[in-house]
C-alpha cells in the first residue's frame, strides 16, 4: 500500500479524516508545505487534501505534486464546489491520472467509498455536485474561456476598460468584445426588447459580477489572491512610468 498523506488546515477535520481512513495509516499534515515535504522520496504518493488552505491551496499542491509525480493519486476533500476550483482542476489533471473530488458534507461512508475507488480500485470518483459543474465546462455557450476569465476578474476588481486593455495587452475593442461574450454566457445581457427599461434598471457590469459570484466562477478567497496580483501589477506599472525599469 502506498503512503497516504492528508493535508488540511482545520485540526478537527484532520482528526476526523484520519480516523475515517485509519486503515491507510496516514501521515497527517496541516498545510501544502508539510504535505510536499511528506511526499519526498515517494514515487506515487496518495494524497487527500482540502482545497482552501493558507499559504498554498489544494490546487497548487496538486500542480506541484503532479509535476514531479504524474501518477500520484489525489482525492480533493472540500466544502467548496466553486467553478473557480473545478475549472482550475479541469485544466490541471494529467492524462490518465486517477483523482477524486468529494464534498465535506457527505457521510463518512461516502468518504470511505471515494477513497477506496481512488486509492484501491484506481478509479476516478467525482461528487455529483461537482460533476454538474464539470459538465458546464463542456458547453460552449456557458463555458468561460481563460481569456474571458481574466477580464471577468478585472471587472470584479473594479478596473476600467482602458486599464483592462493595458493589463491584458488588448485593444479597447478587444476588451469590449470579451465583455459581451461574458455577459451572454452568464445571462447578464437581458434584452432591451423584452424589457425597454432594463438599461435604466441594471448595471450590466455589476450584474455580471453578481452572477459570476452566484455561479462560483469567482469567490472572495480567490479575489483576495487576485487583489494581491493587481497590487503587484500596479506597482510594476508605476516603476515603468517613473523610468525605473
Amino acid at each position: 500500500m502506498n503512503t497516504l498523506i492528508i493535508a488540511d488546515d482545520h485540526p478537527r477535520d484532520r482528526i476526523y479524516i484520519g480516523e475515517i481512513l485509519h486503515q491507510y495509516q496516514p501521515i497527517i499534515t496541516a498545510n501544502a508545505h508539510e504535505a510536499l515535504n511528506a511526499c519526498r522520496g515517494k514515487d506515487a504518493p496518495w494524497i487527500v487534501t482540502d482545497i482552501q488552505m493558507p499559504d498554498g491551496n489544494g490546487i497548487e499542491l496538486a500542480r506541484t505534486v503532479w509535476s514531479k509525480h504524474p501518477h500520484a493519486r489525489i482525492l480533493f476533500w472540500s466544502h467548496h464546489s466553486d467553478e473557480a476550483y473545478v475549472r482550475a482542476l479541469f485544466k490541471l489533471v494529467p492524462a490518465e491520472t486517477v483523482y477524486g473530488y468529494v464534498l465535506k458534507n457527505n457521510t463518512a461512508e461516502t468518504l470511505t467509498r471515494a477513497a477506496h475507488a481512488v486509492f484501491n480500485e484506481c478509479q476516478c470518483w467525482i461528487d455529483p455536485c461537482v460533476r454538474s459543474v464539470q459538465a458546464r465546462q463542456q458547453r460552449r455557450h456557458e463555458c468561460i474561456t481563460d481569456a474571458e476569465y481574466d477580464v471577468l476578474v478585472d471587472i470584479a476588481l473594479g478596473l476600467t476598460d482602458n486599464t483592462i486593455a493595458e493589463r491584458r495587452f488588448l485593444s479597447r475593442r478587444g476588451v469590449q468584445n470579451r465583455l459581451q461574450s461574458i455577459y451572454a454566457k452568464l445571462g447578464a445581457n437581458m434584452e432591451p426588447a423584452a424589457n425597454p427599461n432594463v438599461s435604466e434598471l441594471l448595471n450590466i457590469r455589476t450584474r455580471a459580477v453578481a452572477l459570476a459570484l452566484q455561479r462560483g466562477l469567482i469567490n472572495p478567497y480567490e479575489l483576495k489572491r487576485e487583489e494581491q496580483r493587481l497590487e503587484d501589477w500596479l506597482a510594476h506599472r508605476r516603476l515603468i512610468r517613473q523610468g525605473n525599469l
